[in-house]
């Protein structure tokens, strides 16, 4: 995500919300945006996998970004929903707190993550958008397809395997 020279090209994002923090995604990442549902679990395999869910005769894999960002359980999960995205080549679902809105921000806004930003690796920031009134807590766009190493997506990929063709 380098912002041109101009500033002026626009780019739409999802915002949502995982515990204090507001992140989002590039719109053209999220498939579609689903209701809360218990997935369904898989035995052995990481906690921040919370299970598969059945979407568009697929089985897609669901992450719980609150157990991925490693902070504390929610007391309740009304109002969560899940992201389906894109990743890579593959659908995954996201737990999140609640959505908010499609925003539209300007290349301008945009700024290079930096190293570290609440606990979370550069590697997963594509920017961070600072919107609003000053002190206000950026914005911080994920970059879906790296929210799971290699190791991690081969994991994932032999557990939804294994969860297909259990059904």
């Amino acid at each position: 995500m380098t912002a041109p020279s101009t500033g002026a090209e626009k780019m739409q994002l999802v915002t949502f919300r995982v515990g204090d923090d507001r992140f989002a995604v590039d719109i053209f990442a999220v498939e579609r945006v689903l209701r809360f549902q218990q997935p369904r679990p898989i035995p052995n395999v990481p906690a921040w996998l919370e299970g598969v869910i059945d979407f568009a005769d697929e089985v897609v894999p669901v992450i719980d970004l609150r157990t991925r960002f490693e902070l504390p359980m929610a007391a309740s999960r009304e109002g969560a929903r899940i992201l389906v995205v894109n990743a890579g080549d593959d659908w995954m679902g996201a737990i999140v707190d609640a959505v908010d809105e499609v925003a539209t921000v300007t290349a301008a806004q945009l700024e290079p993550p930096p190293p570290i930003f609440r606990g979370l690796a550069k590697q997963y920031l594509r920017a961070l958008v600072r919107r609003g009134k000053e002190g206000e807590p950026p914005l911080v766009v994920l970059d879906v397809a790296q929210l799971l190493t290699a190791r991690e997506r081969i994991v994932l990929e032999q557990a939804v395997a294994g969860a297909s063709s259990h059904e």
